[in-house]
Formats: structure tokens, sequence, C-alpha cells
């Protein structure tokens, strides 16, 4: 059992991280948070409620810290947990620039505590599964990995601080909130890391602004290729959570995998035959946060710290980063002779 203190006692950690803990079998021992209804709700859960960070960790009690604040918060928070000498499982993104990613790598770094980024994507059992049938040879040589991330987030969501859509808050939109699992997730997948990346984003439906969408692109070591698409301004009544990973031999299809509830559904397809079938799922039910706090209660437990590196997340910010400042300028590009009137190609007199 590890005894957990939440920092930040918002909907994800209420929702989410509160009853992954609960259920692994682990202890909720104290949450801070400076909204005295925040505060509340963790003492109904019967955790010591604490308005600042240094106070919770201040706590004896608590061996391991999640940080579940603003993105911009999140710098504060980890430093605080390692100044006390707490592990620390921190929400994606690292922060909301890069200098205080950096810097928070340096604090664990100096600390020498145990430190992970919260992709609880990497422990969702689909996932899992689609990584051993990689690893396999289910498809073959991997070509490329396609993933839809989308949600519809408007202006009121929330039900008033919408910190996510305030670029000095979040440090960016869609992109900076939803990009970062999926260029976790396809490095998880296919074992490799990202060495290329860019995006082009968009301010299209949503009345704020940060980029309401995103489409990402990014090779990975080894060769295959990432695209990425993230959204605020997807309707939830359409289809926008899939995930494809092609292969020379065959393909892996999952819907509805990527988010934070367990299930979904995965396919494979062998592309000698074009036949189909699922892929077995073991522990298909099981809730990916619970998975990622079973994982990090056991990295605490045994020292063995392989499965979160803050390091390779520190990666991954630099990518996301990258992808923010890649943006190009648009050039129209048509072909010789076109005509406007006719919307179709002309030919020309050489």
């Amino acid at each position: 059992m590890v005894a957990w203190g939440i920092i930040g006692f918002g909907w994800v950690a209420r929702d989410f991280v509160a009853p992954a803990i609960r259920d692994a079998g682990h202890r909720l021992a104290a949450v801070c948070d400076p909204d005295p209804a925040a505060r509340a709700a963790g003492e109904r859960l019967g955790a010591r409620a604490y308005a600042t960070a240094d106070e919770l960790c201040a706590d004896e009690s608590v061996e391991a810290v999640y940080v579940a604040t603003p993105n911009h918060l999140h710098r504060a928070g980890v430093e605080a947990a390692a100044r006390a000498g707490r592990a620390v499982l921190c929400e994606k993104p690292m922060a909301a620039g890069l200098d205080d990613a950096e810097a928070m790598v340096r604090t664990v770094e100096r600390a020498g505590i145990l430190y992970g980024t919260a992709f609880d994507q990497r422990h969702h059992p689909a996932h899992r599964a689609i990584r051993a049938a990689l690893r396999e040879g289910a498809v073959g040589a991997v070509t490329a990995v396609r993933i839809v991330y989308a949600c519809w987030l408007g202006p009121d969501w929330g039900a008033g601080d919408n910190w996510r859509i305030d670029g000095a808050k979040a440090g960016g939109g869609a992109l900076m909130d939803l990009a970062p699992h999926g260029l976790d997730l396809a490095s998880f997948l296919t074992d490799s890391s990202i060495e290329a990346v860019a995006a082009l984003t968009q301010t299209r439906i949503q009345p704020y602004a940060v980029d309401d969408g995103a489409v990402l692109i990014a090779r990975l070591s080894g060769g295959p290729l990432l695209t990425l698409h993230v959204a605020y301004n997807h309707p939830e009544t359409l289809p926008r959570r899939r995930l494809e990973i092609v292969g020379d031999q065959g393909l892996i299809v999952a819907e509805n995998t990527m988010g934070q509830d367990p299930g979904g559904r995965v396919t494979l397809t062998d592309a000698r035959t074009g036949s189909s079938r699922p892929l077995p799922v073991p522990g298909a039910e099981r809730s990916p946060f619970l998975e990622q706090i079973l994982a990090f209660g056991h990295a605490l437990r045994s020292g063995d710290h392989r499965a979160f590196d803050a390091t390779r997340d520190l990666h991954g910010m630099r990518c996301l980063m990258a992808a923010y400042g890649s943006e190009p300028t648009a050039v129209p590009v048509r072909p010789k002779g076109w005509h406007r009137s006719t919307s179709s190609p002309t030919e020309t007199a050489p």
C-alpha cells in the first residue's frame, strides 16, 4: 500500500485518480487545493486537507504525490514534493512551457526521487495488448501510426475557471492538452522515439484565443510515421477516438480506447487475406488510471523505475514545443495551367 497526496483536487483527481488509489488498495492520505469546496471533497473521502502544496508535502504520512493542478502550476507542485523527498506522478503535459519542464527534471534528478508524467494511455489494457501484438509481429514492419483524439470543449466548459483555454495557464490549446498522449503512446506502442515533428493548428470554431484543433506529423526512430489529429471543436456525438497501426503485413484498429475509461474495441486485419478478428485484451475492464497507480506503486516499492523516465518525458515535451513552433507560412500551390473559373487544369501551350 502507498499513501498518496494529491495537489490540485479538481475533476480529474476526484473522478479518476482518487478512485484508482482506492481500487489499487492504496490510501488517499491528503489533498491540497486553494478552493475550500475541493478541500471539503477530499475530507469526505477521509483525507486530510491543506491549502498549500508545502503543507501537504510536510505531512509525514504522504509517500507519493499526484500533481493535478493547471499546467502552469506543475513545476511548483513537483518542486514542493521533491524538497520533501516524495515520489511524484505529475499530470501531462509536464508544464506550460519548456523552461519549467527542464527545471522540473533537474529538480527531481538532484533530489533522487521517483518521477513520472501521468501518461495513463500507456497503461490502458487495450494499448498494452496492442504493444504485445506488435512485438510479436502481428502487422509486420510498422509503417504508420494514425491517431484521432478529439472532443468538444466550449468556452463555458468546467462551470467556471476553464484554464485549458487560457494560454498563460495551459501553455496552448488542443495541441498542448491532447497531443502529449498521442506522442507518448506512439513511442510506447512502437518501442521508438520521436525524431522529427511538425504541426498545423487552427482556431476554427471555438471563440477563444488558443488553438481548438491541430494536426501533428512526426517520424519515429526506425522509420514509422505518425499522424495525430487533436481537437476541441469536434462534436462528441461523432466518432472521435481512433488509433490505427499500419504494417506491411496487417493493420490494428482500436476504437474508443483513447481516453480515461477502460474498454473500447480492437481488431486485427491480416494483409494477406483481408480477414479481421478481434484482438484479445486481458483485463479489458480495468481503468488505465488504476493500472497507472499500480505501476507507480510497484516502481516505488521495488526500486525498479524503468517504467517511469523523466528524461524520456522531457524529450516528449521538447517535441511538443517544437511542433508548436513549426507551423509554416502558407504558400498557395496550383498545378501549371490551373484556371480557378473552371476548377480544373487546362492544357497550356509549351
